[in-house]
């Protein structure tokens, strides 16, 4: 009977006590992040502006470059070993797969970098059309959700 009790104590334990770990150990939260804008920089025409977003000094940050299109606006952000694109356009904001001509990973590595449901969860973040500054915002607050697990380093 008392094996049973123990048994049962734990089993509640693991149900009650979500622990989620990565490469690095404990998935830290991603609460505090630093946007900068980068500056005296030749983006060419259709390059509007370009960002990074560093959630630890750890880390190279992540850029974020904007792009302007026939639907609307597009977020594009690197890393050494994913990308994805947030687009805002008349049917919101959400993320989106990187355009061909764009990309600068190999797909296959951005795909196991990138949460794929996690992707299709974020297709529309708001129904609104959004600036720059909320638009960097939802970014960086979104962007930790869409990595699997045991990439999470890549962030801190």
């Amino acid at each position: 009977m008392r094996k049973l009790s123990l048994l049962s104590v734990f089993v509640v334990c693991l149900f009650v006590v979500p622990i989620s770990a990565n490469a690095t150990g404990f998935r830290t939260e991603f609460k505090a992040y630093e946007i900068s804008v980068v500056d005296n920089l030749f983006v060419g025409k259709n390059v509007k502006a370009i960002w990074t977003v560093r959630y630890s000094n750890e880390e190279v940050p992540i850029t974020v470059v904007k792009r302007k299109t026939m639907e609307g606006t597009e977020y594009l952000v690197y890393s050494k070993f994913f990308e994805v694109s947030y687009a805002s356009t008349a049917s919101g904001f959400g993320t989106k797969e990187v355009r061909r001509s764009w990309s600068n990973v190999p797909k296959r590595i951005s795909k196991a970098v990138i949460n794929q449901e996690e992707m299709k969860r974020q297709r529309i973040i708001t129904p609104n059309k959004v600036d720059d500054e909320k638009a960097l915002g939802l970014i960086a607050s979104y962007l930790p959700d869409l990595i699997n697990d045991g990439y999470t380093h890549l962030l801190n």
